[in-house]
Formats: C-alpha cells, sequence, structure tokens
C-alpha cells in the first residue's frame, strides 16, 4: 500500500521548495485567507501558529500539484481520471487507522479543537471547506462522498450548505421523508485521490470510494467510526462523527461562492457533530473559497473527467476536455476532438451543455491544439473558426442557482467550433502548418541540446 494520506504530497513539496512555512502567529479569523489568497498559485502554506493545530492550505493550486498528488507526471491527469471512471478498484476495511489516534467524546465544541477560518467580510461564521463529507442513503445503504460547506454554530452544531441537486441534499430528503436525521462523517486532511474523486459527477448511487481506488492504483483503506454506520478514510488526518437534521433549517445568509461573489441561497440544514477523531499531530487542511485556484480546479478537473468520458460514449472523436480556471473551473469548457466530421463539434457542444447544467461557453478544437494554453486556443479560434457558420447561440437555458449572470435563472449559452471540415486541405493555405521536412525537425530535436 502507498502512503493514502496528504502527508505524502506535503514531503514532496517541501524537498522541492514547494511548502513555505509561517512560523508567526496567524489568526484564522480572515488574516489566515488572506495570506492564502495573496500567495494563490505560490507554494502551499504551512500555518504552524494558529492557537490549535497547523493548517495547511494552497496545497492543490495547479493541475501539475494535483498530479504530484498521484505520483503521476502532469500530462498523465486527464487519462489517470478517466482510467479511475473505467477501472474502479472497491475500498477495503482495516481494524484501525491514525484517524483515529485521538477521541475526542461529547460535549464537543468545535471552536476549540480545530483552527476553521472565517474567510470573508461579509461570511456570518467559520467555514470548513475540505471536508469530505461521508453519508449513506436510507433506502439502498448505498454510499455518498461529497464535499459542502460547514459552517460552525458553536459547541458542536453545524450548519451544511447544499445545493438542491446535490446528492448529499436528497439523502438528507429521504431521511426526512422518514422522519429520521442523516448519519454523517466528514474526514479533513486528505489524500489528492480522496479529495478529486469526492468531485466526480456520478450517478447517484454510485460509490466514489470505488473511483477514489482507481485514482490511487489500489485499494482505499478504510476504517469504521465510532458513533456511526459509516467507513472513512483511514489515513485522514481529522473525522468529524455526528447527523445532519433536515428539519432544523439555519439561514445561512451571505456566503462566497466560485465566482468570486457573494450569494444568498436561504436556508441551510442544521446538524450536530458528537464525536472528534484525529491523529496524534494532527494538520487541519483549507481550501480558500471564493474564486481561488485550488477551489476552481478541484471541481474543474474533476468535471472534466466525467464529461470526457461522456462525451467519448456518444461521439468518439472527441479526445479530451478542460474545465477552464477563468471560467471559475464549472462554467467553460474547452472539447479537443480528432478530425471531427461535418457537425460533430456543434453536437458536443450541445451535448456538454447538457450534461453539464453549469456550462455556458464551449470552444471545440482540433486536437493539435493545446487545449491548456489559452494562446494556442485563441489561435484556433482566429484561424479555423467562421463566425457566421460556426457559433451557437441558445438564449433563455435553464442556468444553476450559482450563476453569477444569471436573469430568472435562465442564460444564454454559446458554442464555438475552431476545427478544420472537409474541404479545408485545398488550399493549402487553409489547413498546412508551415514547417521543414519532419526528418530534420525530428533530428534537431532530438539533439537541440548540442546547438
Amino acid at each position: 500500500m502507498t502512503d493514502q494520506s496528504m502527508r505524502g504530497l506535503m514531503t514532496l513539496l517541501d524537498a522541492g521548495g514547494e511548502l513555505h512555512p509561517v512560523s508567526r502567529a496567524v489568526d484564522p479569523k480572515f488574516e489566515l485567507g488572506v495570506v492564502l489568497s495573496l500567495r494563490d498559485r505560490g507554494p502551499a502554506v504551512l500555518f504552524q501558529n494558529t492557537g490549535t493545530l497547523p493548517v495547511i492550505g494552497n496545497l492543490l493550486v495547479s493541475r501539475r500539484r494535483f498530479a504530484q498528488g498521484l505520483g503521476i507526471e502532469p500530462d498523465e491527469l486527464d487519462a489517470q481520471c478517466l482510467a479511475a471512471l473505467k477501472h474502479p478498484i472497491k475500498p477495503v476495511m482495516i481494524a484501525s487507522g491514525a484517524a483515529q489516534d485521538v477521541v475526542h467524546t461529547a460535549p464537543i465544541d468545535l471552536a476549540e479543537l480545530l483552527p476553521v477560518p472565517t474567510w470573508f467580510a461579509r461570511e456570518t461564521g467559520p467555514y470548513i471547506t475540505a471536508g469530505v463529507i461521508i453519508a449513506k442513503d436510507p433506502e439502498t445503504g448505498r454510499r455518498n462522498v461529497s464535499i459542502a460547506r460547514l459552517r460552525l454554530e458553536g459547541g458542536g452544531r453545524v450548519m451544511a450548505g447544499i445545493a438542491k441537486n446535490h446528492h448529499l441534499y436528497i439523502l438528507a430528503e429521504k431521511a426526512r421523508a422518514r422522519g429520521h436525521k442523516l448519519e454523517i462523517a466528514v474526514a479533513i486532511g486528505n489524500h489528492t485521490a480522496v479529495l478529486l474523486g469526492s468531485q466526480l459527477y456520478l450517478g447517484l448511487g454510485d460509490d466514489e470510494y470505488d473511483n477514489i481506488g482507481g485514482l490511487l492504483g489500489e485499494p482505499l483503506q478504510l476504517v469504521k467510526c465510532k458513533t456511526v454506520d459509516l467507513e472513512v478514510p483511514a489515513q485522514a488526518e481529522i473525522i468529524l462523527e455526528g447527523y445532519l437534521d433536515p428539519t432544523d433549517l439555519i439561514e445561512e445568509g451571505p456566503v462566497s461562492e466560485f465566482h468570486g461573489f457573494y450569494v444568498n441561497y436561504g436556508a441551510g440544514i442544521g446538524g450536530t457533530i458528537g464525536c472528534v477523531t484525529q491523529r496524534q499531530d494532527a494538520i487541519y487542511q483549507a481550501i480558500l473559497p471564493g474564486y481561488a485556484s485550488e477551489h476552481c480546479l478541484l471541481g474543474g478537473i474533476a468535471i472534466g473527467a466525467t464529461l470526457c468520458q461522456a462525451l467519448q460514449r456518444m461521439i468518439p472523436a472527441v479526445s479530451r476536455v478542460l474545465i477552464t480556471e477563468g471560467g471559475m473551473g464549472r462554467l467553460h469548457a474547452i472539447i479537443a476532438m480528432h478530425r471531427p466530421k461535418l457537425g460533430e463539434g456543434k453536437r458536443a457542444v450541445l451535448l456538454a451543455m447538457g450534461q453539464v447544467n453549469l456550462l455556458k461557453l464551449v470552444t471545440v478544437v482540433d486536437d493539435d491544439i493545446d487545449i491548456e494554453n489559452p494562446r494556442a486556443v485563441e489561435w484556433a479560434l482566429a484561424a479555423r473558426f467562421r463566425g457566421d457558420e460556426d457559433l451557437v447561440v441558445i438564449d433563455g437555458v435553464k442556468a444553476d442557482r450559482c450563476d453569477p449572470l444569471h436573469d430568472e435563472l435562465t442564460v444564454t449559452k454559446i458554442g464555438m467550433i475552431a476545427t478544420t471540415r472537409p474541404g479545408d486541405g485545398e488550399p493549402l493555405t487553409r489547413s498546412e502548418l508551415v514547417m521543414a521536412p519532419k526528418h530534420i525537425v525530428d533530428m534537431v530535436r532530438k539533439e537541440l541540446a548540442t546547438y
């Protein structure tokens, strides 16, 4: 078994000079978040003096970091995610794990145990932002693994902010219909695979732990919770055990969203944490919310993988999908296709928007374009996009509640097809890029260091 904690990545980053320790005292209320914001896309930051536990932030602020966390090369990230979807590996139970070295039982005061940051001026309390929430379907017993924001409400009380279309909300509603509370466990301080796997767009009843195993290349090790009937990652830093009460609604007020603005979604679901377990030397993991790299990438990489799988089932010419950071890791996609047939680009746009309702700008390019390079994508638009034929505009489409521009929950969606098409080979100025003879190019590339 490999190291299934987040500490392996921290050690790797430290060895490469990409882990920045902060020894001075830092207040989790606003100050910690400002440091992470000003150092976004820089080294991971380890706050060593927060009053309770150390805090790690900005751990996964680039696609390269996600690849490092999975032990692969950056150009293998998309393929690894697709392989995890196609070849899941079921988890295994073990007798004990570091996540349960120390046990705290009721009465619980989360604010005394954990350095949970308060992030933004208008938010009304501290939020747990990197907590992977585990629950079970009251009907089927099937697991669900996801992330939702949790606000501390005093003592062991929490409020969960969950969109109504999310599986965790659906499970809470099923529990409410039966007159029950919904047991939950919250794992904080997780391996990259656990965080990324929790964000995959799967069907209700699909177990994300299986795909997390696929990302790891081995079964995820789980331990049984102490007070609830749930299983959690054995190598997590901290575990919260408790329940959500779907009859206990708590007004949330203004809260940050991935686009960087405040929103007001109304009431969240109240709950109570009755037990906390942790490592002896636990480190609290925080993800800067709002329009921040780690927040956008965590959702974007997972959405891109599941969308690519769905599109490839219907259009084999689809080779890659990128959910862009500029599009907030949710709203804009670039699709690469290999020699698409006439009309397949537009079909890919429509299918993508149908698969991921959040998407409102989809650009399609040939697979000779590096879709991670905005300059290359812009070149494709300049060289291959015909505004009179290749622009798709759809007005009045049902929007997600978190879209920053929706008008009565509708938006206009746009597709741009920047690909070659049959007939573009004549004349050569329409398709063939200039270059020296290929054998000369290959020779020089191989020996470039000698020039």
